[in-house]
């Protein structure tokens, strides 16, 4: 229960439910540290969403980063992203002086080639303060001591995985020694010894993490708001969970894959998408009731309440490449676990408190597999004005059970994209919304408003639109390599505002708190609190 008495609702939605969120990643929040975290910024803006009557924070995938920076290809699936870890959180808590995170960094981009090394230098000071037994030390070893017991399930593998990376200068692990990549008991216990030190510092930055986390979610909930977290459909081929279980992925002898993950061609791409991710092995992971895939979801609901499944058609089928074809064409068909991985995810968490991506080149099957566990699908205003009036992206074509958005961090800004839209899509927009053609700078707000007015249970907008930013404000471009996840918002463009305009919208099309903790039908949910 939230602090102010109110229920809290998971999909799918009861009938009358209606509210609404922004969409914002941690590593976007203001921060003096060069990157948002999970200390006091993120604290502000769960009071702001509160304030402006909103009920859900939904942030991108939190799991550690490696090439490219993408939240989307992360190292772990249990793993959180240590850049996370607030500084001022260390500070309070007497791991490091005031001294120690000093710091200049830009104040509207990530610059990851000075954050990373001036977060691991904290990190560093952190673990040699609590290593050398100093108070604070002891006051939050017992703690310490009993998350590491309770995570070894996935810990041990990360943390030696870590320390291997560094040992071995960031080589993907297929590039090891081939007694470390087959996994040889011996090799493993050599290493173990050989890195303990390493070993134990990135055990020591998870538990900082889960314990920033944890606060962070107590303070959303005691405020009325839900956390949406993300969770990728395939993994990293260079990740410690490929890594730690190969048994459950479609490799060879050399543990390389056998086939890769991609999209066929369609009107966008001639030749498809080559994604390069390996694939899972389903008979293997049917035998086992779907464990490791279990846990990967109460993995990362220790940390959110609603989990968004990216890539949801997967799971009804996906498109498997050979391994080392130059394009995706020659790829094909190959079914997913279908209903038999959420029957078995309902017998386990008792519920189903997902949101399902379900963009793209979208089936019958996929459809049927959403509608038969009524998951909420979503709905992107940016791709509904090509003058079909049965483009299932137009709001008078939702079902209440869906989730509208004007974009997501894959899209430009509603700003920009108003800027690049043909003009038939403009005039088919303004048509649609019954008025005289504004500007691009009328897009956002106008946008907002259609998905705040229409029939879906929640309304998102990414904080870009709610701000009125153009394409400087964009997080990705999908299928570019550089330049992406780098925008932060700067403090003082939180102004009230647009968090006032965005109030009185929410209160105008009965999505405030009051109307979204009024129906009668919500019921609680089981929470996977973390037990630090």
């Amino acid at each position: 229960m939230s602090g102010d008495g109110a229920l809290t609702v998971a999909p799918p939605f009861p009938p009358e439910y209606r509210a609404s969120g922004l969409l914002l990643h941690v590593t976007s929040l203001p921060s003096p540290y060069g990157v948002g975290d999970l200390g006091s910024p993120a604290f502000s803006w769960i009071d702001r969403l509160h304030d402006a009557g909103q009920r859900w924070w939904q942030a991108l995938p939190l799991g550690p980063t490696g090439y490219g920076n993408s939240p989307y290809q992360p190292m772990s699936s249990f793993a959180g992203n240590a850049l996370l870890i607030s500084p001022d959180s260390l500070i309070s808590d007497g791991l490091i002086q005031a001294s120690d995170a000093q710091s200049h960094f830009l104040a509207d981009a990530v610059d990851y080639d000075s954050v990373i090394p001036f977060k691991q230098r904290l990190l560093e000071t952190a673990w040699a303060n609590f290593k050398a037994g100093q108070r604070s030390a002891r006051d939050i070893t017992p703690a310490y001591d009993a998350f590491c017991a309770r995570q070894a399930h996935w810990l041990e593998d990360y943390a030696l995985f870590r320390a291997l990376k560094e040992k071995y200068r960031g080589a993907y692990y297929l590039e090891w020694p081939a007694e470390l990549v087959q996994r040889s008991p011996k090799a493993l216990a050599e290493a173990r010894r050989e890195l303990a030190s390493h070993i134990d510092q990135a055990r020591f930055a998870q538990f900082l993490l889960f314990r920033q986390a944890n606060r962070l979610k107590e303070h959303a909930h005691a405020m009325g708001v839900s956390l949406i977290g993300d969770l990728p459909f395939f993994v990293s081929p260079d990740s410690s969970d490929v890594w730690a279980n190969p048994e459950l992925f479609l490799l060879d002898e050399q543990h390389r894959p056998r086939f890769v993950a991609g999209v066929p061609p369609d009107y966008f791409s001639a030749q498809g998408q080559l994604w390069g991710n390996p694939v899972y092995n389903w008979d293997a992971l049917h035998s086992t009731g779907y464990r490791w895939c279990i846990d990967r979801l109460r993995a990362l609901l220790t940390h959110v309440d609603v989990i968004r499944l990216d890539h949801f058609r997967g799971f009804a089928a996906a498109w498997h490449v050979p391994a080392g074809a130059p394009t995706a064409e020659s790829g094909q068909w190959v079914e997913g676990p279908g209903a038999s991985f959420f029957q078995a995810v309902q017998t386990e968490l008792g519920h189903l408190p997902f949101i399902a991506e379900d963009l793209g080149l979208i089936t019958p099957d996929v459809q049927d597999l959403r509608e038969q566990f009524r998951l909420p699908g979503m709905r992107v205003l940016q791709f509904a004005f090509d003058g079909h009036a049965d483009n299932p992206y137009l709001p008078h074509n939702f079902v209440h059970n869906t989730v509208a958005y004007t974009g997501t961090h894959d899209n430009a800004t509603t700003r920009q994209w108003y800027d690049e839209l043909p003009d038939y899509q403009r005039q088919n927009f303004w048509s649609y919304l019954k008025r005289a053609p504004g500007t691009s700078a009328d897009a956002a707000p106008e946008l907002m408003r259609l998905a705040w007015s229409s029939p879906a249970a929640l309304a998102i907008a990414p904080l870009q639109d709610l701000l009125n930013l153009g394409s400087e404000a964009r997080m990705n471009v999908p299928g570019r390599a550089d330049g992406n996840w780098r925008w932060r918002v700067r403090d003082d463009a939180l102004s009230s505002e647009p968090f006032q305009w965005l109030q009185d919208l929410t209160e105008s099309c009965n999505r405030s708190v009051g109307r979204a903790t009024s129906v009668k039908t919500q019921v609680e949910r089981g929470r996977a609190s973390a037990q630090i």
